[in-house]
């Protein structure tokens, strides 16, 4: 048991010195929830991470440059993405597949739709996380379709299994979304779920506003993956800024203002207004002002010449 824990966090990443410190404070039978927290509660951070001297979206990459990182890998990633302007993504791999099954099923294809979408933007950090006990063969009262699909992601080191056991017959399993929220954070990536994680974000401050900003929720509509184009609702980024480390930014002049000439912003105006040449307007309280000064900059001087002797 000691060493399948070992093995498992340092798979994640973690020091063997800082695992067997946190497993003789609680000892050999601890949960791997419960080292897990224990290790996060410490300060402990994965050695892959502890290497880099800036965290990754704050490092400057020459433009067109493939260079990656050295030490980069954990958690089986072979290679850090290509152009390095892509987001790491961590797939909640219960959600999808039951969204996917209508609630009902647990359908592996879900999570493969899931991941092929990702693939095809050129994402090549995708990890899925599955609690291990959706191994074992489909019950009546969960029910599992399309289960070879979870071996095949597994395979090409996509999917992970989250710890789960048998204690007298009953299940103990860890609690994934807790796996999901950590990864996501420490790469810096982005978390595909319709779940909100409350419980998480009120465990950790850093981890809500990662939740907030971070949160790809989705749809399936005639088993096609369907992100929304504004993922952090009308006036956020774009999906495809969303999904990046360097967003790009659309010049205004490309986007006709859709008030056209009732338009009230002025030169605050990020649109294009095709009837303003040098888009130099001024807003309506700007013109009404600049109209209305000339002549009481003139009064003034009058009466400045009249109270001079």
């Amino acid at each position: 048991a000691h060493q399948s824990k070992l093995d498992f966090f340092c798979k994640l990443g973690y020091g063997k010195q800082d695992i067997c410190k946190v497993l003789e404070n609680l000892g050999q039978e601890a949960l791997e929830d419960d080292v897990l927290k224990e290790l996060i509660r410490m300060g402990s951070k994965p050695q892959a991470l502890e290497s880099q001297a800036q965290p990754s979206s704050l490092k400057l990459v020459a433009r067109g440059s493939c260079s990656t990182s050295p030490g980069s890998k954990w958690l089986g990633e072979d290679e850090s993405d290509a152009s390095g302007y892509l987001r790491p993504i961590v797939i909640d791999g219960s959600n999808v597949a039951m969204s996917h099954g209508n609630k009902e099923v647990f359908s592996c294809w879900g999570i493969q739709l899931a991941v092929d979408w990702f693939r095809e933007r050129g994402h090549t950090y995708i990890k899925v996380f599955v609690p291990l006990w959706r191994k074992e063969p489909p019950r009546q009262d969960s029910p599992i379709a399309d289960q070879h699909i979870l071996e095949e992601l597994e395979k090409q080191s996509v999917l992970v299994y989250t710890p789960s056991r048998k204690v007298k017959g009953k299940r103990v399993v860890c609690y994934d979304d807790r796996y999901i929220v950590k990864v996501a954070y420490e790469k810096d990536g982005v978390i595909v779920s319709n779940d909100h994680y409350r419980d998480l974000q009120n465990e950790n401050p850093e981890w809500k506003w990662f939740i907030e900003q971070r949160l790809l929720m989705y749809s399936f509509v005639s088993n096609r993956f369907m992100p929304p184009d504004d993922p952090l609702g009308r006036h956020g980024p774009t999906l495809n800024n969303f999904l990046s480390k360097k967003p790009v930014l659309r010049e205004p002049k490309w986007q006709p203002c859709p008030y056209g000439k009732k338009c009230t912003y002025g030169n605050k105006c990020k649109f294009y207004h095709p009837e303003r040449p040098h888009q130099a307007q001024l807003s309506v309280a700007d013109e009404l002002r600049a109209k209305i000064k000339v002549p009481l900059s003139l009064g003034k001087e009058e009466e400045q010449r009249n109270l001079s002797p």
